[in-house]
């Protein structure tokens, strides 16, 4: 389980920058915790916030660092050409308001507890990365019962430290290792298990953009895994479905070969089945007529079906677009609830649906906002953290939404008037 995540130095966050998913002290909904044995830890994190105040960056932080752990052993290579096109893809973009923080090493590193094995333990990774490759990174672990972490390796221009690896695999990864490539991507290309294990961790973090409406496109044509032949699999989405739209009692798939001169390539076509409601028969319509939210939550299925079977991690970009608030609200719940949720999978969201700030929803600790200051600096802080102008934490009986729409807790945007008449009277009158 995800524990804590920083970074430093990416797009508009400059600083230090902490997405602490450890369970605080406040006593409100208990039950929504998981017990990892080393620590309470939250099984979901809401992030609110104005237009371009940072939201989709923390996002995009962590999915920078799950890439690059996911694919960093392909960089490099003699050839010049070739590692420009792949490491160019990879590099971050630092803070580049700043004459110093442009050109410093942008940084990312993970805490979790590993709650699978017979004996618990935590893990610190992480690494920092410039226009030039990876300037350091690391690796720590700590057993349940030890007091300090225990490093299995570091690295930096000067020193490569392979302590905690066997000794046999040492001389490989220094005679591969290469200044773009991370040895936490490499060592699972060597099929080295203890970092094998790290890079799996972030393979199977689940990811969905829907304030890209090329994503959204996309994932609503990547089907579940078994939906073509797998019956049972096609009555658990029509169940999924009936959570919030029962007319939909059932799908029509067709494969379709289409063929060139060179190859032959297969797609399906996918009917949704619906009641007719003057007979007992149905009527099929093709999918992609459906409604945006339908098509929504059956791009969101394969993702959700993922994380809840697996118990990982699933990022979620404009949770609420082209949803309805209750939809959103039992979408969540579905992490909140031990019985739906028994592997501990977690959820993290941006939205700008307010109405999930009511306090019969999210704890304290479990809501952050961001907030872009007067420099273009984004901050990231919770709830939990906010004070009042006493100097008084935020009481767990207010009333979260409408406290946010006026600004007690910042990160909404600072409304002005349009003055796009006056623009339009100003032309007429050059005319």
């Amino acid at each position: 389980m995800l524990t804590k995540f920083v970074f430093r130095n990416f797009k508009s966050f400059r600083d230090d920058t902490i997405l602490d998913l450890s369970a605080s002290k406040i006593t409100e909904y208990a039950d929504h915790l998981f017990d990892t044995g080393i620590e309470k830890v939250l099984p979901t994190v809401a992030i609110y916030g104005a237009n371009a105040s940072g939201k989709s960056n923390v996002y995009q932080a962590f999915e920078y660092m799950s890439q690059y752990v996911v694919n960093s052993f392909k960089f490099g290579g003699d050839d010049d050409s070739n590692q420009k096109s792949d490491f160019g893809y990879m590099k971050p973009t630092p803070f580049l308001f700043d004459s110093k923080s442009k050109n410093q090493e942008s940084l990312f590193e993970v805490s979790f507890v590993d709650t699978g094995s017979e004996s618990i333990k935590s893990y610190q990774y992480g690494f920092a990365v410039n226009s030039q490759g990876i300037t350091r990174e690391w690796l720590n672990r700590k057993a349940k019962t030890a007091r300090a972490y225990k490093r299995i390796f570091y690295r930096d221009a000067e020193t490569l430290d392979l302590t905690g690896i066997p000794v046999k695999y040492r001389e490989n990864l220094e005679v591969s290792l290469e200044r773009e490539v991370l040895i936490s991507s490499l060592g699972a290309k060597l099929k080295i298990s203890k970092l094998k294990f790290i890079r799996d961790w972030f393979l199977q973090n689940e990811f969905a953009d829907f304030g890209d409406p090329a994503e959204s496109f996309f994932m609503s044509r990547f089907l579940p895994a078994g939906f073509v032949d797998n019956q049972e699999v096609q009555d658990n989405v029509v169940r999924f479905f009936s959570a919030f739209d029962d007319s939909i009692k059932g799908f029509h798939i067709q494969k379709v070969t289409s063929s060139d001169s060179d190859k032959k390539e297969e797609h399906y076509t996918i009917d949704a089945i619906h009641s007719m409601i003057d007979s007992d028969e149905t009527a099929s319509i093709p999918l992609h007529l459906e409604s945006d939210g339908t098509l929504k939550m059956f791009a969101l299925y394969p993702v959700l079906q993922e994380v809840l079977e697996r118990g990982n991690v699933l990022f979620i970009d404009e949770l609420n677009a082209r949803l309805h608030p209750l939809l959103v609200k039992n979408f969540i719940h579905t992490f909140l609830t031990p019985e739906l949720n028994p592997h501990r999978a977690q959820l993290v969201f941006t939205t700008h649906d307010t109405w999930q700030l009511s306090t019969d929803i999210l704890r304290r600790d479990e809501i952050y906002f961001t907030q872009k200051d007067k420099q273009g600096i984004s901050h990231l802080y919770s709830l939990a953290d906010c004070v009042d102008e006493d100097g008084v934490k935020i009481r767990k009986d207010e009333n979260f939404e409408k406290n946010y729409l006026n600004g007690k807790y910042k990160g909404i945007p600072d409304i002005k008037k349009f003055d796009i008449m006056d623009s339009v009277k100003c032309k007429e009158n050059l005319s």
